[in-house]
Order: C-alpha cells, then structure tokens, then sequence
C-alpha cells in the first residue's frame, strides 16, 4: 500500500477536495471528498455494500445509479473499479480515485442532464459537476492538485533533475575542441576588438559573454549545474571548461547546433546591439520571458 507524501485541500471554486500525492507520483483524491462536492455523501445501504463487497468492488456512490450507466464508456469503468487505497501522511487509510479521472465524472453527470435523463436532486449534483468543470477548465486538474499539495516545488525538483541527468556527465571528458574560431572571430569584430586566431590571451569578460549568449541559453539549470561541478578555483578559474561535462549524447550536439544558429547570427549582425536583439529572439535564455520588440526600428 503506498503512502501519501504530499497531501491538501482542492479548492475550486466554492468545492473543498481532499487530496494527495503518493510515493509513485499519483496524484489522488479522497473518494468522499468527492462525494461531498457533488452533493453525494452516501447512503447507508451503499457503505454497507462496501463493507461486504470490499470497497474496490462497488462503484462511488456519486456514479453507481442506473440512470448513469449509459454513459460511462468501458475505460472509466475500470478507472472507477480500480480504486486506490493508501496510507495518509497519518498513517490513516485513505480510498481515492486518480485525480485525472475527476473531469470525466463531471462531464459525465453534465451529458445525463442534457439528455434529459435526470430529476429532483440529480440535477443538482449535475450543477455541481458544471461548477467543477468550469473551476478547471482553463487549468490542468493535475496541475491544481500540485498547487494544493506543494508538490509542484517536488515536481520541478524532479523535471529538472531529469534535464540535468541528459545533459550533465558524470564524469569529466577529456578536452576535445568544441568552440569554432569563428564564434570568437564574430565576437571581436562585433564588439570592435583585434583578433590574433593564435594568441591564447583573450579579454576576461569573454567568459561572461559565452555563459550569456551559450550556455544559460541551452537548458533550464544547465549552467548552474556546470558550475557546480566545475567551480572557480581561489586564483578565480576554472580548472576545466564547462563543456567537458556535457554528455556525449545530448549536451555536446545541443552545443554545437546552437553555436552554429549563434554564429549565423553573428555574421548577419553589423553590430554588437542588433546581434544581441537578434539572439533574445532566436534564442531566449531558459526561465526568461521573451520581450517583445513592439517599436524595432533598428536594421534588422
């Protein structure tokens, strides 16, 4: 029986939804939470089948009437038997349904009504499955169930995570030339600078500019993982360069298709400025909004 890591209340709406994130990752919510939202909290007659057919067997009360049963299709059936049992961050044991399943019993109640097929009390608990599915209309419900959990801290954890895990190696390779003389050829002419292809001495603020126009434009994470693993030395460089811990699969083809657009850029650019507008567009750096040139009257 898994357990929950997260759990908290689902609002939407004037609704309260009990709800909860598992050890896998399943995002879930309590059953008669549920019920309690549409209106339905149970019968006695519908808890003591529970008890005697086992909870799994029985469909929830806010879906198990009659006059439902022509419009759950075959996959929400199984969906609605395959309950999920768990232990509460208290050690309770919780029965809840996938949380994704939550829009499809609204939609359902909400077709029963058009079609005409309900009456009295049945037709509220179809307002209420309305109020719901407009409450998540314009937002995933998994999303909502994040939020009020604070899972989405976990759940960006684990995105990024797995970016780092495809671009960052896990060990150092060896050198190997990465960076076209082109990139810095266009850079000195850009920026009105003397360039000598075979002089190794070169203006410090080059490694500001390649972080800026590289590697914070690659990935989300991507160089503040690389300079986590190759951090400044107390002279202040770097022992190795950060693209020695890019993989092999991923990290060293991203950089090179990259340098290319970059450097295409670079050369359609007469200046430092334009090509820096050029590049916010083409390539925005990862977590920044794009702005929008709403006045451009430069020559681009």
């Amino acid at each position: 029986m898994l357990k929950a890591t997260h759990s908290g209340i689902l609002k939407i709406g004037e609704f309260n939804i009990s709800c909860a994130v598992l050890e896998d990752g399943t995002r879930v919510l309590v059953e008669r939470s549920v019920a309690t939202a549409l209106g339905k909290k149970g019968s006695g007659a519908h808890w003591q089948k529970k008890k005697e057919l086992g909870s799994g067997a029985v469909l929830p009360e806010y879906i198990s009437a009659k006059y439902l049963s022509n419009y759950i299709d075959g996959d929400l059936l199984v969906r609605l038997q395959n309950k999920i049992t768990y232990k509460s961050i208290t050690d309770k044991t919780i029965v809840g349904v996938e949380a994704t399943i939550l829009p499809d019993i609204c939609d359902l109640w909400v077709q029963a009504r058009e079609k005409g097929a309900l009456r009295g009390k049945q037709i509220e608990t179809a307002n209420r499955a309305y109020q719901l599915m407009r409450g998540f209309a314009n937002v995933g419900i998994t999303a909502l169930v994040d939020e009020a959990t604070g899972y989405q801290e976990v759940r960006d954890r684990l995105a990024l995570q797995k970016i780092l895990e495809r671009w960052i190696a896990k060990e150092l390779l060896p050198w190997t030339k990465r960076f076209p003389d082109e990139f810095y050829r266009q850079m000195f002419r850009l920026k009105g600078w003397q360039y000598r292809p075979l002089s190794v001495k070169r203006p410090k603020v080059i490694g500001h500019y390649t972080d800026d126009i590289v590697y914070m434009r690659l990935e989300t994470g991507v160089l503040e993982e690389l300079k986590r693993k190759n951090p400044r030395t107390d002279r202040g460089y770097r022992k190795n360069k950060h693209h020695q811990w890019l993989t092999e699969d991923v990290g060293h083809p991203k950089l090179r298709d990259h340098l290319s657009g970059v450097i295409a850029l670079m050369r359609a650019s007469p200046t430092w400025d334009i090509f820096k507008r050029l590049l916010n567009r083409s390539f925005p750096q990862k977590g920044q909004t794009l702005q929008l040139q709403l006045d451009d009257k430069s020559e681009v």
